[in-house]
């Protein structure tokens, strides 16, 4: 019996969707001596429901929340609004949207009762344009390069599969690496 492949659409969303952190990872980078890379937790969720007047569009929107404590102790939550898309059967765009001024990020989260959004209000991020994941063997992959201005480049690199997320958020300013680590958060499923 031959398995039919499972678009990529309904792959993308069983890879993106869940819990994830780098324990593991941080866990090793302190046993040896030196933590590099921040704790961070992802908490991804289909946000489909929580957007009104949205055009029907083959795809899904999801929040992402992201949480992280560096090394020094200090704290960041960074949560994202996305809407993803199958453009052909081996690839998903990713479109990340600016939260409408009279939503703050910390209520911006998947479960959040009373959050509402209206697809009126949103506007595509200006900081970060639409971009392709390729998918090959299981695996979908992302480069994403955008030039903010005044020499700030943001490169956005991932690997995502059923169990892991690889994600390098990449800051430079004229060319010089701002990000304080040069190698991607290894986010594991829980």
């Amino acid at each position: 019996m031959t398995l039919t492949p499972q678009p990529a659409l309904e792959l993308f969303r069983t890879c993106i969707t869940g819990d994830f952190d780098n324990q593991k990872q941080v866990a090793a980078e302190r046993a040896s001596g030196t933590q590099v890379h921040p704790f961070a937790r992802h908490i991804n969720r289909i946000a489909d429901a929580k957007i009104q007047n949205a055009p029907p569009r083959n795809g899904f929107w999801l929040i992402e929340e992201s949480y992280y404590t560096y090394p020094d102790g200090s704290e960041k939550i960074n949560h994202h609004l996305f809407f993803f898309e199958e453009v052909h059967p081996e690839a998903v765009r990713l479109y990340a949207f600016q939260l409408p001024a009279t939503l703050p990020m910390s209520q911006l989260t998947n479960d959040n009762p009373n959050l509402v959004i209206n697809f009126l209000s949103l506007q595509i991020s200006p900081r970060f344009a639409p971009a392709e994941y390729g998918l090959k063997a299981g695996t979908f992959t992302l480069n994403a390069t955008n030039d903010w201005g005044n020499g700030l480049r943001f490169t956005l690199i991932e690997t995502i599969n059923r169990d892991r997320l690889e994600v390098m958020e990449l800051l430079e300013k004229d060319g010089t690496r701002l990000t304080p680590y040069d190698t991607p958060i290894l986010y594991e499923r829980h």
